[in-house]
């Protein structure tokens, strides 16, 4: 699959060529998985709500921890979902483009790079996903799949914005002891993780669970271990 389009900066592609192996998974997940496999919250059909993106980057971690995911925390200053775990993103800006073409694209290489550092052009993407629904802030998502074919240092660019920067291992979010389900105060629950002295949860746990799952790298884990959320979280 490849797509190119002409835009500010230059084109923008996806493809699956050159991919490594490993990711052939991921991949093959990404052409098949239907809006209903990933969530139950999906875009308004009045067309409502703020077009955003992330960047699910995928790269080949150092020193024998294997195939990894590129993850930062939101200062716990912000608005909207502080302080926690999260891809790289956000919402679309007028010259990312056509949020129904892609628009998502650019805006997720783009905010990656304000938000980590990230430098894109070592970035190939290649897979996006059917755009999900946050209703607690009214956000339509696109996650973009990369693979972080050069890699380039990464770290917090804006403390008012992010906390840090991570990199978690596939190996560890596939470890069923690093597996949870969380409760929320308003009864909804969902899939966790307990990875790199964080609890991934909410939208982006949901995304790696699926993911994980349609790739065929989810192992069986304890659904009934709780972790309890705060009311303000």
């Amino acid at each position: 699959m490849t797509r190119t389009s002409g835009a500010q900066g230059g084109p923008v592609t996806v493809s699956r060529a050159g991919l490594p192996g490993w990711l052939d998974p991921v991949a093959g997940a990404v052409e098949t998985i239907r809006p209903r496999q990933l969530s139950r919250f999906l875009p308004p059909e009045n067309g409502s709500g703020r077009q955003s993106a992330v960047l699910i980057l995928f790269g080949e971690g150092d020193g024998g921890r294997g195939p990894e995911l590129l993850l930062m925390e939101r200062a716990s200053s912000l608005r909207s979902h502080a302080g926690q775990p999260s891809f790289p993103g956000g919402a679309l800006d007028p010259e990312d483009g056509d949020p129904h073409g892609d628009g998502p694209l650019r805006a997720a290489l783009r905010e990656a790079e304000e938000e980590t550092g990230l430098d894109p052009t070592g970035v190939q993407l290649f897979g996006v996903l059917p755009k999900l629904y946050i209703p607690v802030s009214g956000f339509v998502v696109t996650p973009v799949l990369g693979w972080w074919r050069v890699p380039s240092p990464v770290g917090v660019v804006d403390p008012n914005e992010t906390a840090r920067v991570f990199t978690v291992p596939v190996a560890d979010l596939t470890h069923p002891d690093n597996r949870a389900t969380t409760v929320h105060p308003s009864g909804f629950q969902g899939p966790a993780f307990l990875v790199e002295s964080a609890l991934v949860w909410g939208f982006t746990a949901g995304v790696i669970d699926r993911l994980l799952h349609f790739a065929g790298w989810e192992r069986p884990w304890d659904r009934d271990k709780r972790v309890p959320l705060d009311w303000g979280s």
